[in-house]
């Protein structure tokens, strides 16, 4: 047999393409020829996979080979083909049986002494490979547990080559790899830590309940990074749709951890305020991979010292928090990745963030004004919460008044919330409050006028944008289900409206 195939899948964002792998072998010079738009990593497995079939005990057939990539017109990245192309060489120089590869779909990186290494993207893989129909695919036995979360196929684990190729010939067959049970995840933090500061405990609810953003102001110490960090713990538990999106997005990041095959937690992503454009929405010079804001996806991406982040790369955020997906285009090609997080920001009041508030403050007006203005308006006019948080009292920190309320408790409110949200938006499609285009709030679910009246003085008086009315109603929506009424009241407005304009003094 000189003409063998078999399959394996690239990757473009977190969408996986099947790719036919096919080797030809003819007289003439020995050497082998690399077809199908193939980067630097895949061309460089050729001398990979020779050092490992010869180290595996087999021989390299001393012919001309041509291996071809398909489709052609679809660039192949990364070290994930080697092990389809160890299995096709070895088919069509009749070490295997060709027809024991045909249809088989193989993912994996080989090292020069034949071991089977982990690649980034198993899972996003292995559901291409399912769509395309195949049900046997081999994978490394680190991406096993990974891959398994698949239904429908059956998973072969191979540690090395040699495994492979006794498989394949008959010799020893691998097993189909049986999923462990998912290991509990780790307790998130807990909002009974928080000391006092009941303004911003009350906006994290409201932004756990509607899936709103939030914009943290205050001294340093006054709790901003504990509130951020604690609200991913009053989200709900991702369903099993929602948790192989996230895992897909971690594994074609790299970031999945260790025993965790699955994520089932809202994610929490806080990129340093030097993080680049690239590693805060995506990029790459090579393969384009996720930034913070795309592994944020479902969860909370926060941004601590908002000010010091440089504001071109802020404003990069303004359009994907808006589509909740962004596509990264780059000359080789494009990749999509859906980026619907949450955005939380976390200021001082001004440079020098006197921890002592306005009395110990060095910085003149300008520079207060200057500072703040490192956050562009279009940039804010997407945030629907914005609070100053005031230094933490004495009396509060020495435990005065009663204990403060678990994250439990606020996270049962906020299921009840989101429930209420759900049912009143079925079949419109969001199923959160901060996804309701502001149209279709108007019109199928009008406030009363005189609940409206304050919002509508502040629009005539310019405070308010006409998108900005627009998410001052989603919040008073939000406000009312964690209240358990049916349509918000006056009280509802005012506070979302307070919510809104609240601003750190000049």
């Amino acid at each position: 047999m000189t003409l063998a195939r078999t399959w394996s899948v690239g990757l473009a964002g977190v969408s996986g393409a099947v790719v036919e792998v096919e080797v030809d072998m003819s007289a003439g010079v020995p050497g082998v020829v690399l077809v199908g738009l193939p980067d630097a990593v895949v061309r460089q497995s050729v001398d990979r996979v020779r050092a490992a079939v010869v180290n595996t005990g087999a021989s390299w057939p001393m012919r001309r080979i041509t291996i071809g990539l398909s489709p052609a017109s679809m660039p192949k990245q990364g070290s994930g083909f080697d092990l389809a192309l160890a299995a096709a060489v070895l088919a069509a120089a009749g070490t295997l049986p060709a027809d024991s590869i045909d249809g088989l779909v193989l993912l994996g990186e080989l090292g020069l002494d034949g071991t089977v290494r982990a690649v980034r993207g198993a899972l996003p893989a292995v559901l291409a490979a399912a769509r395309a129909g195949h049900g046997t695919v081999v994978v490394p036995a680190g991406n096993a547990e990974e891959a398994a979360l698949v239904d429908g196929v059956d998973v072969l684990a191979a540690r090395t080559l040699g495994d492979l190729v006794g498989h394949l010939s008959g010799r020893t067959r691998l097993a189909a790899h049986r999923r462990g049970p998912l290991p509990p995840p780790a307790p998130a933090p807990d909002l009974g830590d928080v000391v006092g500061q009941a303004a911003g405990r009350r906006a994290v609810e409201v932004a756990a309940a509607g899936g709103h953003h939030l914009f943290l102001t205050g001294p340093p110490g006054a709790g901003k990074t504990m509130l951020a960090e604690r609200l991913p713990g009053l989200l709900p538990v991702l369903d099993e749709r929602a948790a192989l999106e996230v895992t897909a997005i971690h594994s074609v990041a790299g970031t999945l951890p260790p025993g965790a095959p699955l994520l089932s937690r809202p994610p929490f992503e806080a990129p340093h305020h030097t993080a680049t454009m690239a590693a805060l929405v995506g990029g790459g010079s090579g393969a384009i991979r996720p930034g913070a804001l795309c592994r944020a996806h479902r969860g909370v991406l926060f941004l601590d010292e908002a000010p010091e982040f440089p504001r071109a790369t802020l404003d990069t955020l303004r359009q994907p928090l808006e589509r909740g997906q962004v596509t990264i285009s780059r000359a080789a090609g494009s990749a999509t990745f859906p980026c619907r997080a949450q955005l939380v920001l976390a200021a001082n009041p001004c440079p020098c963030a006197g921890a002592a508030g306005d009395a110990a403050c060095t910085c003149s007006p300008l520079e207060r004004r200057r500072y703040q203005s490192r956050l562009s308006g279009p940039l804010l006019d997407r945030i629907d919460l914005r609070v100053e948080l005031p230094p933490v009292t004495r009396a509060a920190w020495m435990g005065a008044g009663a204990a403060p309320e678990p994250t439990a408790a606020v996270a049962a409110r906020v299921a009840a919330a989101r429930a209420a949200a759900a049912a009143r938006l079925a079949g419109t499609g969001p199923a959160l409050n901060s996804q309701v285009p502001g149209r279709l709030l108007r019109e199928r679910w009008p406030v009363p006028r005189p609940a409206l009246a304050l919002a509508e003085r502040a629009l005539d008086r310019g405070l308010l944008s006409v998108r900005g009315l627009d998410r001052v109603l989603r919040v008073s929506w939000t406000l009312a289900d964690l209240a358990g009424r049916t349509v918000p009241d006056g009280d509802d407005v005012a506070e979302a409206l307070g919510m809104r304009l609240q601003r750190v003094a000049a």
